[in-house]
């Protein structure tokens, strides 16, 4: 059945260690941007359909790390709020990491593996140990960073300065050539999991400078660096390692269990070994995996990602266009 928000909240703090992106604030986020969230809750299985609007009055559906549960009746009730919304297909991306299994209802007839909108693979840390143990895992060259930023003067602080972050977050995007969300949406994401305690936005400054920063979520056990950002001033310092170190210890006093630095290259981890080296510093994920790799963590790669198709003919047509622009299909 379709619950309401106070429901699906409920039904959350039920399962503790549900991706934060199946979290009811999650759903009112993209809701402010575009997105419409409809909660279906079949007994002890749940999910938060994420749904766009597209021209003729069609839709996409999207359920992102989840459904939460399995192994219930929930398909239906999402073929049905699905077809409300008349979605040409629906999206789902599991929250389980291989070697498990996918979900047994995408071997069924009308689903379609298809690429994943989160990134696949990723570095996720333990936060089980002391801070000299949590040192002592990364590689020599990123603790060395760490301790260089904080000889060299720089200093983390937790703030609420979001103008300046976003600022900052669009030279990044430029020199790094990735995508960055509008002032707005990080306002509204501080705005809604803030309170809770859910995320934190943390800066590095140099003289009272900002120069570098983050904003960290977490639910659960676990806590993710989603969004990060870096003038170009005082690099040559490593406030971004220091951040990271920052944002671990932030996450072991939310009492999470795990970090995740979100998204690497979907390689195996030999392959990147091997290749990494040989790619610079500014291409692209490649310099993201060079940074991230010190940190001490272990290497997961998810499922996947699934399409049920309800109007197959209009959605080998979208697919055909999203492929022409270079992008997905929901995110």
């Amino acid at each position: 059945m379709k619950v309401t928000l106070t429901e699906w909240n409920e039904f959350i703090a039920k399962h503790p260690n549900a991706h934060i992106l199946q979290s009811g604030a999650w759903g009112d986020l993209k809701s402010s941007f575009g997105w419409k969230a409809v909660r279906v809750i079949n007994e002890d299985c749940g999910a938060q359909v994420l749904f766009r609007k597209l021209p003729g009055g069609f839709s996409v559906g999207y359920i992102p790390k989840g459904p939460i549960g399995q192994g219930c009746g929930l398909f239906t009730e999402l073929d049905e709020v699905c077809r409300e919304n008349r979605a040409i297909f629906l999206k789902i991306e599991p929250d389980i990491w291989e070697p498990e299994k996918a979900p047994s209802i995408v071997e069924q007839p009308g689903w379609v593996k298809t690429k994943s909108v989160q990134p696949q693979r990723t570095v996720i840390i333990s936060l089980n140990g002391t801070e000299e143990e949590l040192l002592e895992r990364m590689k020599q060259k990123t603790r060395y960073n760490v301790k260089l930023a904080e000889k060299k003067g720089i200093e983390v602080r937790i703030s609420d300065d979001i103008k300046v972050y976003h600022e900052m977050s669009e030279v990044t995007g430029k020199r790094d050539g990735f995508g960055v969300h509008s002032l707005a949406y990080y306002k509204k994401a501080l705005e809604l999991f803030k309170p809770a305690g859910h995320a934190d936005l943390l800066m590095a400054y140099y003289e009272n400078r900002p120069v570098a920063g983050l904003i960290v979520f977490a639910q659960g056990d676990m806590a993710w660096y989603m969004y990060g950002a870096s003038s170009d001033e005082q690099r040559n310092r490593m406030p971004t390692y220091l951040l990271q170190w920052e944002a671990m210890k932030w996450a072991r006093r939310m009492n999470c269990k795990f970090y995740d630095l979100w998204g690497i290259p979907d390689m195996d981890e030999e392959v990147l070994e091997e290749e990494f080296s040989k790619k610079h510093s500014h291409d692209g994920l490649w310099g993201v995996y060079r940074f991230k790799r010190g940190f001490g963590g272990e290497f997961f790669r998810s499922v996947g990602a699934w399409d049920r198709t309800y109007y197959p003919g209009i959605y080998k047509i979208y697919r055909q266009i999203m492929r022409l622009r270079g992008g997905e299909e929901a995110g």
